[in-house]
């Protein structure tokens, strides 16, 4: 879908018409307008890898959360132990109902004393404010801050990008933020990439957004760097197995099936969903997330049938041609099986063929930014 043919009900970026101006082809996503490709997705994958992209990740929803009873609030809500995040400190999390279905994932930063910054998925945010809302006392201010732009510069050569407008940026670890300036107005740079590459998230007033996108992107260009839309994120951070939320993840799926269980503190008290998970942990999950790597040319595609011996054992959610590895990659929902563990052989269903695969724990490509 291109501009002309988008709903009025879908909302654009502060940087619509910057993507215009770069002949972006635009598509729906999340009940926004976004950019999908510029110079097309396989390109913009590579300067990722080797150089530095720069994506528009404005769509992502942005939920302050401040006040004493802010920690509390959050604690009840999020599936993580909030109490553990550092001023200065994010950490991944999820919201999810009463069944332990996830409704949400997302990274929660803190940006002062009694003062975060929630940033769940797009087509989410309203949901995750309301449901820290329910459990926030009266000394919490919820605000959905639609006021801010979100851009990504990610790669290896993010660092000598962004750190000459936001000095910071040198020195922050990875998942870690620190408040900053842009034009003598606030802003926060945080080191927190979907990538698998060193990267930053620089969240400004969506009215100098376009000033600090054009300045990234003639900043960029002796280091190679291409603006990037959602198809190479997609393959990106499907090279690291990490889930996208509607496809690998959603409240048909608790934590413990999506591999997620890292990200739940049980220890901590109570929590929305805590009480199903437990049940869950006690009886053990009868699917479970996996990475598959193909063995031949064909590529896996979204529900299509994984197989052992011929029996159908589970059914891909994500699934895709991997830039780096020349390979089909995916993530599966597959039985829990002894013989359906890291190594084993199974077939994929693709349009009626069978191509043979290894179930692998991901990620496929080992680019860690920590």
């Amino acid at each position: 879908m291109d501009a002309s043919e988008a709903g009025e009900d879908l909302r654009r970026s502060p940087l619509d018409a910057e993507h215009r101006l770069l002949g972006a082809k635009m598509a729906a996503f999340g009940g926004w307008l976004m950019p999908i490709e510029y110079a097309g997705t396989l390109a913009e994958h590579e300067a990722v890898r080797s150089a530095v992209g720069l994506f528009d990740v404005s769509h992502l929803g942005k939920v302050s959360a401040s006040g004493p009873g802010s920690l509390d609030a959050l604690q009840m809500t999020l599936t993580n132990d909030v109490s553990r995040v550092p001023v200065g400190g994010a950490q991944y999390g999820m919201v999810l109902n009463e069944d332990g279905g996830i409704v949400d994932d997302l990274i929660v930063y803190r940006t002062g004393e009694t003062e975060y910054l929630v940033v769940p998925n797009a087509a989410n945010a309203e949901r995750v404010l309301e449901a820290i809302a329910h459990h926030a006392p009266a000394d919490v201010d919820l605000v959905l801050r639609e006021d801010l732009a979100l851009l990504a510069p990610q790669g290896p050569r993010s660092e000598e990008l962004v750190a000459p407008h936001f000095p910071e940026a040198a020195s922050l670890g990875y998942m870690h933020c620190a408040h900053s300036l842009w034009e003598a107005a606030p802003a926060l740079v945080a080191r927190s990439g979907y990538t698998g590459e060193r990267g930053y998230e620089v969240f400004v007033s969506s009215e100098l957004a376009s000033e600090l996108w054009s300045r990234l992107l003639r900043d960029g260009e002796p280091l190679g760097l291409r603006p990037c839309g959602l198809g190479a994120r997609d393959t990106l951070r499907l090279e690291m197995g990490y889930p996208l939320h509607g496809n690998d993840i959603g409240e048909d799926r608790t934590p413990l099936e999506a591999g997620l269980q890292w990200a739940v503190a049980m220890g901590k008290g109570a929590f929305l969903g805590r009480e199903a998970l437990a049940s869950q942990l006690a009886e053990g999950v009868s699917t479970r997330l996996h990475g598959l790597r193909m063995n031949d040319r064909l590529i896996p595609r979204s529900h299509y049938a994984v197989y052992a011996n011929d029996e159908p054992v589970g059914e891909v959610t994500s699934g895709t041609f991997s830039p780096t590895l020349r390979v089909g990659i995916a993530l599966a929902y597959l039985e829990r099986r002894d013989d359906l563990v890291p190594g084993a052989a199974v077939d994929v269903d693709v349009r009626g063929r069978r191509g043979s695969a290894l179930v692998v724990t991901p990620p496929f490509v080992d680019r860690s930014p920590r």
